[in-house]
């Protein structure tokens, strides 16, 4: 037999479950152990105590009084035989008839003489000690009801039923395993250093900000606070109203009181709690299995508690003392009926009221938790108690087994829940994320990742942090301030310090900005990058930067969001110039239109995605350069040749096999830059010598075999790079390009260098690598302004001594093999090795935009 503490264990549950535990379960589980306990005294009482004694019930034989019926033999009983008195004369021949072992004898019941004693009464059976037990046992099965036999093992299984429907929500694997985790983080939660701060930190929040008014440390704030109370309109409302746009309503940096700095560990402690919480949420609220098996099991609980209660008050009076028996066992003691008494049934009976007490409890407790579960949607919870008793409004109300399970907390005790509140807030993330922040970057940690850039411009370039650490605002002499990947960025109002800040990038980071520091980079921000992933994430403040000079906008801009790009407010950036997109558009956005009066420069890489329509570029009077890059633009499109103004134009990694309209670029009389890289040009049209004021021609990554003679009466052409194609021919005419200074025909078929390259006496830059050319003509060393020269990658035996004489080139920008370098005489090596006291860094670039 098992003992109490074994099967109590049924009932038993994890000490931290305690808080899912609401009263009623508690109650039900405490009865349930004294229905477990009653059923196990009934049952031990019964397996030790628990009896029938019987006696056999003599009957009246029809002869007359005084005789009994029954078949003992004389020698069990003090009788005497006589056959005639027995049954008299006229009995005779009957008795004759029957076979003498069914006669029945007269029992002549004799009493000893004695004088002066009581006569004794009863009846004297002579049944022996094991034909009692047997028919103890007998009529212990026979007489008495079955429920007073079994109702202690009954009230057991029903116990271990109840108390394993109780729990069962707390052992179920799907269920089991997110009550496990809720009540994990629920604890570390209620414990957690931040929770604690966190709404102390509210608690006299209000009392800080009325101080501070008071105080007035801002002028603005100031203000809006007095025109307020005097019922005025909100002088300062006009320039958001107009533009729509809503700024950041937080107090200013600068403003807010000084928190108390967590300990390290304990914040990153607070900052993995809310990463758990989101995800738990996120899984918890998809579903609503834990609150419909609660709502089962009490409802087979109840349904239980009736099964019972019916069953056993019928059988309640079937209970008693007394019992007649009719066992079947004449043939072996003689006797039909037995008078039994059960000498447990007072017990029992006593212990079965009990029972159904309990019972009718228990079930009362289980009709009031289906009213409880049934009155009011407890898939839903609000914290509005908390958000009122707090600072923190944005915690957001929970739904299905999340909230559930709030309800069942709120039942043990409330401030559970409004503790795991300030873990919901997106508020006092932040909070905790800008204090952890400042307290890791401080100002010379961020001092000494400032650098500057080639243009010789301080530059700071923060990846990935929680947000924008308060001290970033504190380097005065910042020039450019990069943010990338930063979900949270705040720009406060300490910006307006940075007096020498000009240019701000945001990569994937959706920067909110406050209202007076806004009014300073509007006045002082000159150029802006953005990258992002949908154009809902580029701020809506950038559109009224009117002081922008240049804008670059990395992203998603296809032709469903093209209405979405400038939120029909370009027209506010009067000043901007330059406007660089690198996007995935079919088609150039209207509104760009808006800047035509002003923009200078237009840039636009597709990567990949063809750009049908292009309509929209005439109406950009004023465009000097325009950049088509990766736009699968199979011609020169038509739309540029209105462009007047333009001077610059590069179509680069396109897929252009003809340019038969280069005809059309005479009308530019201003275009002296043509980049047509990167392409699949076969051959170069004899128009092209009708754009007569080109100075700069790159043909380099296309597919040409050779270069017609009217290319070089473009006497105006400082720049030819025709690098990577298959020309075999540098032709003679070469020599026409006086002003020539850079040329490049690196890896193409070329085998001899004419010599009247070589009077192109204002070359600084000549490439020639990478082609079949066995020799370089004497007259190189005319070229007395060659700075950078690149022969590697050819068939040459050695190079000319007259290398000596182009004063201007040296060791590094001779691009040569070592072999054919040490050929050359000794001194002329020294002259070229020598380190000139000029710098010659425009020199030896070596243009490397054509290659």
């Amino acid at each position: 037999m098992f003992t109490l503490t074994e099967v109590a264990s049924l009932n038993d549950i994890q000490p931290t479950y305690r808080i899912l535990k609401p009263w009623w379960d508690v109650f039900m589980d405490y009865l349930g152990i004294v229905m477990l306990m009653l059923a196990i005294f009934s049952g031990t009482m019964q397996l030790t105590k628990d009896q029938v004694v019987c006696l056999p019930i003599l009957e009246k034989t029809p002869e007359g009084p005084g005789s009994f019926l029954g078949t003992q033999p004389p020698e069990t009983a003090d009788v005497f035989w006589n056959k005639e008195s027995a049954i008299g004369e006229q009995a005779a021949p009957l008795m004759a008839k029957r076979p003498p072992d069914r006669i029945a004898p007269t029992i002549h019941i004799t009493q000893p003489a004695t004088f002066g004693q009581p006569q004794p009464s009863g009846v004297r059976t002579k049944l022996d000690f094991q034909q009692y037990v047997f028919v103890n046992q007998m009529c212990y099965h026979v007489a008495l009801p079955w429920y007073s036999k079994y109702f202690p093992y009954l009230a057991l299984i029903h116990t271990i039923v109840l108390m394993v429907s109780s729990n069962f929500w707390f052992k179920y694997p799907k269920t089991s395993s997110k009550i496990e985790h809720f009540v994990s983080i629920l604890g570390k939660c209620f414990e957690s250093p931040w929770t604690t701060k966190a709404l102390s930190e509210t608690a006299c929040e209000d009392s800080e900000e009325n101080k501070q008014r008071l105080a007035g440390a801002s002028t603005l704030l100031k203000h809006l606070s007095t025109s307020s109370e005097e019922g005025s309109p909100n002088q300062s409302a006009p320039v958001l109203t107009k533009s729509g746009v809503a700024f950041s309503t937080e107090k200013l940096v600068s403003e807010i009181p000084s928190m108390t700095i967590l300990d390290k560990k304990d914040g990153e402690q607070a900052k993995a709690l809310f990463e758990k919480v989101r995800k738990f949420r996120a899984h918890v609220e998809d579903s609503d299995l834990i609150y419909r098996l609660y709502a089962i099991q009490t409802v087979i609980k109840t349904v239980k508690f009736i099964l019972i209660l019916c069953y056993t008050m019928t059988f309640v009076a079937s209970i008693d003392f007394d019992h007649v028996c009719e066992p079947e066992i004449k043939h072996l003691t003689g006797y039909t009926k037995f008078h039994c008494t059960h000498n447990m049934a007072y017990m029992l009976k006593k212990l079965l009221v009990c029972y159904i007490a309990i019972i009718c409890v228990y079930g009362i407790i289980c009709i009031y938790t289906l009213f409880w579960l049934f009155r009011r949607p407890l898939k839903e919870y609000s914290f509005e108690k908390v958000r009122e008793e707090s600072s923190f409004s944005d915690i957001p109300d929970v739904k299905n087994d999340f909230a559930f399970l709030f309800h069942m907390v709120d039942q043990y005790d409330q401030l559970y829940s409004k503790r795991f509140g300030v873990f919901l807030s997106e508020v006092s993330e932040n909070k905790l994320r800008e204090i952890s922040l400042n307290h890791e970057w401080t100002f010379e940690k961020l001092r000494q990742h400032v650098t500057r850039n080639p243009q010789e411009k301080l530059e700071l370039h923060l990846f990935m942090l929680s947000g924008v650490p308060d001290a970033v605002f504190d380097l005065t002499d910042l020039e450019i301030l990069k943010l990338e990947l930063i979900p949270e960025a705040r720009i406060t109002a300490k910006i307006s310090q940075m007096i020498n800040l000009q240019e701000l990038h945001f990569y994937h980071c959706p920067a909110k900005v406050e209202q007076t520091a806004f009014i300073f980079l509007r006045d002082q921000l000159r150029c802006l990058h953005v990258k992002f992933t949908d154009v809902a994430e580029i701020p809506s403040w950038v559109y009224m930067l009117k002081s922008l000079r240049e804008l670059y906008l990395v992203g998603n801009l296809n032709s469903e969001n093209n209405k979405m790009i400038g939120l029909d407010s370009l027209r506010d950036l009067r000043h901007l110039k330059i406007l660089h997109l690198k996007s995935n558009l079919t088609k150039i956005p209207t509104n760009i239109t808006d800047l035509s009066p002003h923009l200078i420069k237009l840039v636009v890489h597709n990567d990949g995605t063809k750009l049908l329509v292009l309509n929209s570029l005439k109406k950009m009077m004023n465009l000097a350069e325009l950049e088509l890059h990766n736009c699968e633009l199979e011609r020169i499109p038509h739309a540029i040749f209105s462009l007047n103004n333009l001077q610059e134009l590069d179509l680069k990694s396109n897929n252009i096999r003809t340019i038969e309209e280069v005809i059309s670029f005479q009308h530019l009389k201003r275009l002296t830059c043509l980049k047509l890289w990167h392409n699949k040009i076969i051959a170069i049209p004899l128009s092209i010598s009708h754009v007569k004021n080109l100075e700069l021609l790159y043909l380099s990554h296309n597919k040409l075999e050779s270069l017609p003679s009217s290319l070089f009466t473009l006497l105006k052409l400082r720049y030819l790079d025709v690098s990577h194609n298959s020309i075999v021919v540098i032709p003679l005419e070469i020599g026409f390009l006086q002003n020539l200074q850079h040329f490049a025909i690196t890896g193409n078929k070329v085998e001899v260098v004419p010599k009247q390259l070589f009077k192109c006496t204002k070359l600084r830059t000549l490439c020639l690598a990478h082609n079949c050319i066995s020799s370089i003509p004497e007259k190189i060393g005319h070229l007395s302004q060659l700075a950078h020269l690149e022969l590697k990658g050819n068939c040459l035996d050695r190079l000319p001594f007259q290398l000596g004489q182009c004063g201007l080139l040296r060791r590094s920008c001779l691009i040569v093999e070592d072999h054919l370098f040490d050929s050359l005489p000794i001194e002329i090596k020294e002259s070229i090795n020598q380190e000139s006291a000029v710098s010659f860094g425009n020199g030896c670039k070596c243009l490397n935009d054509g290659r």
